[in-house]
C-alpha cells in the first residue's frame, strides 16, 4: 500500500521522511516529483566490465541543455536528498518524460528502508532528446515496511551525493 500525497507531505512535515529542498508544488497525489541535478557521469568505454571499477567522466548539464544519444548509459542523479528511516522508498519515471523516450532507471527503482542520500539515474534514450538540469525528472513513492527489518547501510551508495557509478565490482571476490 503506498502513502497518499497528503500523507508524504505530513510524514515530512513530522520528519519521518527527509525530502531536502522541498517545494509542495512538486507534491502529486501519491508521490513527489524529483528533479534533474546539474551533473552526468558517462563511462569512458562503451564496453563495461562487472568485475572493474569503470572510468566515468562528470559533464555539467548546461544552460541550454544537454542532448543524449540511444545507446549510451548517463548516470544522472537528484538535485533532492532523501531520508527513509522506516518506509521503503521508490522511484519511477514521469509519464511526461516517458512520451519524450526517456527512460529513468533500467532496473534500480526499488530503494531500501533507512537509505539516505541523492537518487542516482540510469538515463537512456529511445531517440535524441535534450533534457535540463532541475527538470522535474521522476517521482519518489513509499511503502510502509511489515514487521521487523534491518535498516540500508551499504558502504557502497549510503549518502552518496551526486550520480554514483556501479559498486558491483566489489562484490567480485564472491564470485566463483
Amino acid at each position: 500500500m503506498k502513502l497518499g500525497g497528503l500523507e508524504i507531505k505530513r510524514k515530512r512535515d513530522y520528519g519521518e521522511i527527509v525530502i531536502e529542498p522541498f517545494n509542495p508544488d512538486h507534491l502529486g497525489p501519491n508521490s513527489y516529483d524529483l528533479r534533474l541535478s546539474d551533473t552526468l557521469l558517462i563511462y569512458n568505454d562503451l564496453q563495461l566490465d562487472a568485475k572493474s571499477r569503470n572510468d566515468a567522466t562528470q559533464r555539467k548539464i548546461p544552460e541550454g541543455g544537454i542532448l543524449l544519444f540511444p545507446g549510451r548509459l548517463y548516470l544522472g542523479s537528484t538535485m533532492e536528498y532523501t531520508e527513509t528511516p522506516n518506509l521503503i522508498p521508490g522511484i519511477e519515471g514521469r509519464s511526461s518524460v516517458g512520451r519524450l523516450g526517456i527512460n529513468v532507471h533500467s532496473t534500480a527503482g526499488f530503494g531500501d528502508v533507512g537509505f539516505c542520500g541523492t537518487w542516482t539515474l540510469e538515463l537512456s534514450v529511445v531517440q535524441p532528446v535534450r533534457v535540463y538540469r532541475g527538470m522535474r525528472i521522476c517521482q519518489i513513492f513509499y511503502e510502509p515496511v511489515e514487521g521487523d527489518f534491518s535498516p540500508y547501510d551499504s558502504q557502497k551508495y549510503q549518502g552518496q551525493r551526486g550520480p554514483t557509478s556501479s559498486g558491483l565490482w566489489r562484490e567480485s571476490e564472491e564470485w566463483s
